[in-house]
């Protein structure tokens, strides 16, 4: 079985929504680590040197490669990426080994055999 990280940098607001979307999708876990921030194209907005940008939260999802793209699509989905520069982003990254995953592998099987 192979995996995929799924990075996703999204306004702390949704982080919960992107959660949730993200197990109905077929995620079996995630790590979320707070406060996190960043500039995109454009720099960030202070006032008085105080940064004007809302807080983003890093969600951390290993998944098996064949249902990386479906939670891909309903995190933008959630967060509304294309609708609006500066949501976010996520991208997915090749896993080339993982350990203390067996019991997600287990549970896995049968899900991605119905996708094959």
């Amino acid at each position: 079985m192979h995996f995929k990280l799924i990075i996703a940098l999204v306004e702390d607001n949704v982080t919960d929504a992107v959660l949730e979307a993200a197990r109905d999708a077929g995620a079996k876990g995630s790590t979320v680590i707070t406060s996190a921030r960043g500039e995109g194209v454009k720099k960030s907005k202070t006032f008085f040197g105080l940064n004007l940008e809302t807080q983003r939260d890093m969600v951390l999802l290993l998944v098996e490669e064949h249902l990386c793209r479906p939670i891909l699509e309903v995190i933008s989905d959630v967060c509304k990426f294309e609708e609006k520069p500066g949501r976010g982003i996520a991208f997915q990254i090749d896993v080339e080994d993982a350990v203390g995953v067996s019991h997600q592998i287990n549970e896995l099987y049968s899900v991605v055999e119905e996708e094959l």
